[in-house]
């Protein structure tokens, strides 16, 4: 994939399609450990040992549209071709976790890309799960969570357009003064 951030959506989309309720999106860039690590955990029903095994199989897959899973395959190879390292963890369930470890500086790591865009598409297109999406970049960090939000609203829908409004300008501002201007 051409940014991270779309290898994130899909895996996303697995724990979506595993009836989650709640899904744990972390981005984490460590300057001084020259690493990105990007955490995404679910409460979905899980994997079996057998799936779990055969996950990383481009060749295996779920789904019955097509015969082939690129998506967490493709994440896993992302990170480690730059000398990182993939987790996934689950059980029936317990839901599902993955671990991705990029090096930072790698020649060959994939931009992050437009966190922003995924983390408002999961959240506008799947109003029914809670999402909670932190991103660190060295000693500061921010998080949305739309268990709070959704409280606040009290009973108002998450996708109305002033909601979606402040949600972008939020994840903007914060992505941008984090950022301080550097592009990960």
């Amino acid at each position: 994939m051409l940014e991270l951030s779309l290898n994130i959506l899909d895996v996303a989309q697995n724990s979506i399609k595993a009836q989650s309720t709640l899904i744990e999106l972390d981005v984490e860039i460590n300057s001084e450990q020259d690493r990105l690590v990007v955490l995404i955990n679910d409460d979905g029903f899980g994997m079996s040992s057998e799936q779990l095994e055969k996950v990383t199989d481009p060749f295996f897959t779920t789904r019955d549209t097509r015969s082939v899973g690129l998506g967490v395959p493709f994440f896993k190879d992302a990170a480690e071709s730059t000398g990182g390292e993939f987790k996934i963890e689950s059980a029936p369930g317990k839901g599902t976790s993955v671990r991705a470890v990029f090096g930072l500086s790698h020649i060959d790591r994939v931009p992050l890309g437009d966190m922003n865009a995924t983390v408002e598409m999961l959240v506008f297109f799947n109003t029914g799960i809670d999402f909670v999406y932190r991103y660190r970049v060295d000693d500061e960090e921010f998080a949305l969570d739309t268990r709070e939000i959704k409280e606040l609203l009290e009973g108002a829908p998450i996708d109305s357009p002033e909601v979606k409004i402040f949600i972008s300008e939020f994840l903007k501002e914060n992505t941008t003064e984090i950022n301080k201007g550097r592009i990960f």
